[in-house]
């Protein structure tokens, strides 16, 4: 078995999927350069958007912040907010009860 081979069922093995309606998310797949993280767990609407937006503004103009949220409300809201205040969402990936947001610092 060639290392090619062997290195992708390796990853293959590894594959978490989460049924998302039709859709199917890789959570391996992740790989960002975090500049800071935010645990956003058990707040409740709106303090994960406001909270969320400090710690944006402490981070430097392109960089990433990590947000973990239990919020089931967040996948509205900051997708709103980031479109509203010009910032990015990277990715969400999600982990049972946890909704992990990569952000980007835009403005």
């Amino acid at each position: 078995m060639s290392e090619k081979e062997r290195l992708e069922i390796e990853h293959n093995s590894n594959l978490k999927f989460m049924e998302h309606e039709t859709k199917k998310v890789d959570t391996t797949m992740t790989d960002h350069q975090v500049a800071a993280e935010f645990d956003a767990s058990g707040l409740r609407c709106p303090m994960p958007i406001l909270k969320t937006k400090k710690q944006v503004s402490s981070i430097e103009i392109g960089e990433i912040i990590r947000v973990i949220a239990t919020d089931i409300g967040t996948k509205k809201d900051f997708p709103a907010w980031a479109s509203r205040s010009g910032n990015e969402i990277v990715e969400l990936v999600e982990e049972g009860d946890k909704l992990i947001w990569y952000i980007k610092r835009i403005k």
